[in-house]
């Protein structure tokens, strides 16, 4: 799946992802290719993404994020 991490100040990751870890305001979830359509609120902590060879973490204060049709898209503070 695509996805897209922007902040405010610029993009930080754009690829592809087989999977992506959140810290959601309800706790945590992880998002898998063909994953249903959704949005929900994101709080402060780490947003982890395995891609193709490796696997990355990303420190956000919160923000959104955004899945459809395999693209995921976090807009982080």
């Amino acid at each position: 799946m695509v996805v897209e991490i922007i902040t405010p100040n610029k993009e930080i990751f754009s690829g592809n992802a087989s999977l992506i870890q959140f810290p959601g305001i309800d706790g945590s979830f992880t998002i898998l290719e063909n994953h249903a359509p959704l949005v929900a609120a994101l709080k402060k902590g780490q947003v982890k993404v395995i891609s193709e060879n490796e696997t990355l973490y990303f420190e956000i204060n919160g923000g959104l994020v955004e899945v459809f049709k395999n693209k995921v898209q976090v807009l982080a503070e």
